[in-house]
């Protein structure tokens, strides 16, 4: 299936550096004020791509090469990649659009901790309209993520590092991660995918946006 998507659809990457400091700050403090589930950076990311999605639909959405048919959805089905001692498996976020943040926190670990216990279901396994990937601490600087077809986008999730990074005449540290996502060219071209990301990179970086009906 993966390399059906390798060679069969022209993928076009677009990877992006977000500055995290204030992200970071914000997820630290939810963890210590949280007594219930620890928030991760996906949480955060997952709302992202949900608010993006909603001024940018025709991402969240499937295309039939054979029938030439790009069907967008208005429910975001969020696909996690996640490594299990069984391989790659993919379960999904149901009704994301519905969650928020401590919400999508709850579901990702339940999800995933179903793909790598073994306990998920079919629905569990099926039906992403797009997908996440991370590869965590081993994340790398930057990736050429593999759609997941029929999906048109997939955002690839780097490490977290601090870096130097140029502000007001001085140099300061800060914690940046690169975003490296993929896209279906034959239906999302360069403009689109960057300003994408774009959005994201701005959600990201003044997180009280994510919080903001």
């Amino acid at each position: 299936w993966l390399t059906f998507a390798w060679t069969e659809i022209p993928h076009i990457t677009y990877v992006e550096a977000i500055d995290v400091t204030e992200l970071e700050r914000l997820r630290r403090e939810m963890n210590a004020d949280n007594d219930g589930e620890r928030m991760t950076i996906l949480a955060f990311l997952s709302r992202a791509i949900v608010l993006a999605c909603r001024e940018q639909p025709a991402l969240n959405a499937h295309y039939d090469h054979g029938a030439a048919e790009l069907t967008v959805f208005e429910d975001v089905r969020l696909g996690i990649a996640t490594q299990t001692d069984s391989g790659l498996m993919v379960p999904v976020v149901r009704d994301a659009e519905q969650r928020s943040v401590l919400g999508l926190a709850s579901e990702l670990a339940r999800i995933t901790s179903a793909a790598r216990d073994g306990s998920a279901t079919r629905s569990d396994l099926s039906g992403s309209t797009i997908t996440i990937t991370s590869l965590g601490a081993l994340g790398g600087i930057a990736t050429t993520p593999i759609l997941n077809p029929p999906e048109v986008a997939i955002v690839g999730v780097n490490k977290i590092e601090v870096r130097p990074t140029w502000a007001d005449g001085v140099v300061v540290p800060r914690q940046v991660m690169n975003l490296s996502s993929s896209f279906d060219h034959r239906m999302v071209d360069g403009w689109d995918a960057a300003t994408f990301v774009q959005r994201i990179r701005r959600l990201l970086e003044t997180p009280a946006l994510l919080f903001v009906e």
